[in-house]
Parts: C-alpha cells; structure tokens; sequence
C-alpha cells in the first residue's frame, strides 16, 4: 500500500491494528458484555504484533525467543483480547498441550536445526478440521461436542509434520454456514458470536470468522480456514488480511467436516502474501485418503514462498471482473488503481465478465445439497459410535 496519496498519508495496516486493542476495549464497555468488559482498562504489552512468520523465525535463530515463549505470549494475547476485553470470541478451544509442543520444537531446533519455515510457528486452525489430541473438532456444533477424531485431518499432520505448534481451534460460522438460509456469519452454538477487530458491532462475514479475526489480531502468527463459496476470502476481506481459496485438489480435504466435494478446500489465511504462500507450501500434498490430490507433489512445481519475485507478474495474463465491482465509486476506484499497479509491474489485466451471484446461486446451492448429505454422513461414518 502507498504511503502517499494525493498529499494524504495512508495508515499502514500495521499501524491501524495497533490502535484496534485499546480502540476495542472502549468500544466492547458500551457493549452488553460492558460488565465484564469494563473490568480491562489496559492491553498487555505484545511486542510480536503483526509479525511475520519471517520475524517469528528470526526472533528464534538470534535467541531473542523461543517458541515456548512465543506460545505463552500468543496464548496470553487470547485471554486478554479473545476471552475478556473486547471478547473477539475466535478461539473457540487452546491447546492443552501447545506449551509442551512448543518446547519439543526448541529441542529440536537446538539439536537439529529447524524443519522449515514453520518450525515452532503458532497457528490456529478451523473448528472442522480433525485433531487427534485433547481437542474436538465440532464444526462449532453442540452435536459434535465431544467428538474426539481418531487421526489428524491431512492438513494437520502436514503442518505437524512441518513443525508448526497448533495453538488451538478457531470459531466458525456453525456448520461452516451451511446450517440454515437464516444464518449468522461467525455465530456457532459452541462459541458464539465471533466478532470483526476492526467494528465490534459487526460480524467478520464467514465461515472461517474465527480464522480471520484471529490473525487479523495477531492472536495467532497465521492460520488455516476452510472454503466452499467465499468462506476464506470474505472473512479474510472484512478483516483486512490475505486469503487463498487453492485450486481443489492442492490441498486433501480427508478430516475436514465437509459441505461439498466438488467445491471444498482448505486454504491459508495470513497477514502477508510471502506468510499466505508459506503456510499453503506446507498444506499442499497427496494423500491417499482423498484421490484427486494423487500426483500433487509429483507435478506441483512448489515453492510459493521461494516465488515471491518482485518481477513475477511479468507477463501474466489477471482477469478483472468489472461487472461484479458494483457502483461504488469508491470500490472501483480502488479496482482501478488495482489494475494500473499490476500493469505498471508487468501483468496483462483482461476484462472479463462473470454471471452473477444471482444467476449461478440456484444451481450452485442444490448441488451443494446433494453433496452435503452424502460426504457429512461420509464423515460421520468415519467417526463410528459414539462419535469417537
């Protein structure tokens, strides 16, 4: 972002989400949580806001901190800003053992060296993926409540793998929005109502609400939603963060409570695009649980952390979808300014048109329908009695 424009000078977001905290607290004691609120007059201090997955590794190989140290810092900015304060509710269960995990990673890192990028990163991940440890995966759901899945979801034994320390479980629209025509973005039955950082008064859009806030308020370094139709995006957009919906088949969908197959994915939310591609790096994979990611690895050219070339855009061919833009004069003028920039970094911007919300949601939303009932019974099917 530009910090000059027309004599005015822009905040960056890192300066914006430094205000949020003590904003937040103001704002959440005229709530009607203002009892409880009203009791936290002040935010500790949290020097590792919006820093990035490169600053967490850094911060580590200098010694300036470990990762068990990290862990008890992003768990204390939980308490004070997601369970009081201005109650953001975007965690909806910690770790239990996030500490010891992250201690076993600052053995290793001493003996071993680090694994990867990941290695001793906090990261929060959505209440429907499967964890095989202390916590349920409910899908924000009370009928899931106590559902202890016998095997971690692929995405999370790959960042398990890659030596990321699962902080916990964020909160999500209730069965990931798709539980009533009537439903609330970022409300679940489990953990209430999830709230944007930036307008408490307001929802953070969904269904991985929690996701988004969540790195949004650096409660977390980065951290995994999930998407049928907007899911990862529209949170990521109303909490001024980056979101990736992934081509399906980058990322297995085995242990994720599910909506469809055909449209399903996991995908990474982030403060930054190099911390975006980061975390997708480490999700991508195959598994033999869920055969359209055969062959992944084999034809993935990888590395989209290592492609973050100033230059890549040289060449490439971006659809700009005007027609859906609305007439804000606002929103397209930023699209505008959107598209000079990457044609002024080497990017080819093609208008394209696109039907509308209005004119695929019909057909979009009995698809979903069918495939909702027959891969939520697969899944549960998984689970076998008592839910276990």
């Amino acid at each position: 972002m530009s910090q000059q424009d027309g004599g005015s000078r822009r905040r960056s977001r890192r300066e914006f989400v430094g205000t949020i905290a003590v904003g937040a607290v103001g704002v959440a004691a005229t709530s009607i949580e203002a009892g409880r609120a009203s009791a936290q007059t002040s935010v500790p201090e949290f020097p590792f806001a919006e820093a990035t997955i490169a600053d967490l590794q850094k911060a580590m190989e200098s010694g300036g901190v470990t990762s068990k140290r990290l862990v008890e810092m992003y768990l204390g900015r939980i308490e004070a800003l997601d369970r009081s304060g201005p109650m953001l509710r975007a965690v909806i269960e910690v770790n239990p053992d996030a500490v010891a995990i992250a201690d076993a990673m600052d053995a290793e890192r001493a003996t071993k060296g680090p694994r990867g990028p990941l290695h001793g990163i906090p990261v929060l991940v959505k209440d429907n993926l499967d964890s095989a440890d202390h916590m349920a995966t409910t899908s924000g759901s009370l009928a899931l409540v106590g559902s202890k899945p016998s095997r971690d979801s692929h995405v999370v034994k790959r960042l398990r793998d890659a030596g990321a320390v699962l902080l916990g479980k964020t909160n999500q629209s209730e069965w990931a929005n798709f539980r009533s025509t009537r439903s609330t973005s970022g409300w679940s039955g489990r953990g209430g109502q999830c709230r944007n950082p930036y307008a408490l008064d307001r929802n953070p859009s969904g269904s991985s609400s929690g996701s988004g806030v969540a790195v949004s308020a650096s409660l977390c370094a980065v951290a995994v939603g999930t998407e049928t139709d907007g899911s990862v995006v529209a949170p990521a957009s109303a909490c001024g963060i980056v979101g990736i919906k992934p081509t399906v088949g980058l990322v297995s969908r085995a242990g994720i409570i599910p909506i469809a197959h055909s449209q399903d994915t996991a995908g990474p939310m982030a403060r930054t695009v190099a911390d975006a591609a980061a975390l997708l790096d480490a999700m991508i994979g195959e598994d033999p649980r869920d055969p359209v990611t055969r062959g992944v690895r084999a034809t993935w050219r990888g590395g989209l952390a290592a492609a973050m070339d100033p230059n890549g855009l040289k060449g490439a061919r971006i659809g700009i979808v005007r027609n859906l833009v609305g007439s804000n004069p606002g929103v397209r003028k930023l699209m505008d300014e959107a598209a000079d920039a990457m044609t002024k970094a080497g990017a080819v911007p093609i208008d394209v048109t696109m039907p509308s919300v209005l004119e695929i949601s019909g057909p979009e939303f009995e698809v979903l329908l069918y495939e909702f009932k027959a891969d939520l019974n697969a899944y549960l099917a998984e689970l076998g009695p008592g839910l276990q």
